[in-house]
């Protein structure tokens, strides 16, 4: 047998093991009731004062709900001011999450294909394009966020045809824009042959317990629900389609197209999913490529469901964690940096890590580049140079230590680290990201 295929035959059994190790590890609650396990904090080694910062930060930006999952148990649950664990909300943007997978549960079925052109499901002049453009136009674009469609006409919610005009060819140009989205729910209808609500029912709320409804308001159609039906919908995603041992989406090639970068334009958007970890990202209305993680302190695989006003649904497969935040908006924060704040209160909840080390006036430290991939450069500002460092996982492990004020990080996996700097009487602490 030829070496190479035998090596690629080794690795694929390692990836197939690690996720079957995973499954094994995760906890699925009932699919009906209220029951659910739960994880100490203390198990984990997080403060209840780091606990409490988190919340209060969360109530003091408007949330309704917040839950984190760890290993599929309920770590941290809590609602705020009058919402309780019955209450139900809107999703949002986060529901496009939603609506990508239902999309992978049709094709599996055979009833669409995503490399259809999306007129074989609407019909020729959905839009105002002449047929040749519409033609180019395909299910998987809808999905990628790149038909090609003007996103900047005057109402982008608007799915009447005269609504949806041509900018440039499909797949050319990535720009967030609801219109074709939400037209993948008339897609999802014409393939199943099924009310959008009766599919999520069938597919999603009999084998898994994940309640809801979709409501139309205006063109689009969001999706309402309690928030621990987000947390298993998180849970289904974190064991890879599967709701325990039974399968729900399994189309391997789908689920990895759907969490990784569907095209080039946009390297931080699978199919309706938001990605962490990649080199640059586009945020919606803007055509500039922003350098740097989309989420600089959450982990690198983290990818995500983000809504309007801060719906939100993080799934982490290297730590087995989900986080739901539903509620208002938190003001002036940006939702995708409001979402990584919150991450900044996850990081810090161990009680044996903390950033906050005091450092004498005047001094600081710069680290650079952020991410690393071969060498992290160091460098103290102020009248004192370095004397060590040490570099530690999240858990507070060293893993390296020396005095040079360059770090060779080639050996250290992709991941979140943290580095600390001893300069005369001070230690400083800062996370830093490892490609």
């Amino acid at each position: 047998m030829n070496a190479k295929y035998t090596y690629f035959l080794i690795i694929l059994g390692c990836l197939i093991a690690i996720k079957d190790i995973r499954s094994q590890s995760l906890y699925f609650p009932p699919i009906t009731g209220n029951e659910w396990a739960t994880l100490s904090p203390d198990s984990l080694d997080w403060c209840p004062d780091k606990i409490a910062a988190l919340y209060d930060y969360l109530n003091e930006k408007n949330s309704k709900a917040f839950i984190l999952l760890k290993d599929g148990k309920i770590v941290l649950e809590k609602y705020f001011g009058t919402f309780t664990a019955d209450s139900s909300w809107y999703w949002a943007s986060a529901g496009k999450s939603l609506t990508g997978f239902l999309v992978g549960i049709a094709q599996q079925e055979g009833a669409l294909d995503i490399e259809d052109a999306t007129s074989v499901y609407l019909g020729q002049g959905w839009t105002t394009l002449t047929p040749e453009k519409e033609q180019l136009i395909k299910v998987k674009n809808q999905l990628s966020m790149n038909s090609g469609l003007d996103d900047l006409t005057p109402d982008r919610d608007c799915t009447l045809p005269e609504c949806l005009l041509y900018r440039t060819d499909a797949g050319q140009r990535w720009a967030y824009h609801n219109a074709p989205y939400t037209l993948l729910d008339q897609v999802i209808e014409s393939a199943t042959q099924r009310n959008l609500n009766q599919y999520v029912f069938q597919k999603l709320t009999v084998p898994t317990g994940i309640s809801g409804l979709y409501f139309q308001l205006e063109y689009n159609n969001v999706f309402f629900s309690k928030a621990r039906s987000m947390a298993r919908f998180g849970l289904l995603m974190l064991n890879d389609g599967k709701w325990n041992t039974t399968p729900i989406l399994t189309d391997s090639a789908y689920l990895h197209d759907m969490t990784n970068s569907s095209q080039e334009l946009n390297p931080a958007y699978g199919y309706l999913w938001w990605l962490n970890g990649k080199n640059f990202f586009k945020v919606p209305q803007l055509q500039i490529n922003f350098p740097g993680f989309l989420s600089p302190n959450a982990p690198p695989d983290m990818y995500a469901a983000l809504g309007k006003n801060g719906q939100f649904l993080n799934v982490v497969p290297s730590q087995n964690l989900v986080f739901v935040r539903m509620g208002n908006s938190p003001g002036d924060d940006v939702p995708f940096l409001y979402n990584d704040s919150i991450w900044q209160y996850i990081n810090d909840l161990e009680c044996t890590v903390s950033t906050k080390i005091t450092i004498e006036p005047g001094i600081d430290m710069k680290i650079y580049p952020q991410p690393a991939t071969d060498v992290l450069n160091l460098e103290m500002t102020g009248s004192i140079g370095i004397e060590s460092y040490k570099i530690l996982d999240l858990k507070g492990k060293i893993l390296l230590s020396d005095a040079h004020s360059v770090v060779d990080v080639k050996g250290l996996p992709a991941g979140m680290y943290i580095i600390e700097i001893q300069s005369g009487n001070s230690r400083f602490r800062k996370r830093w990201v490892k490609n």
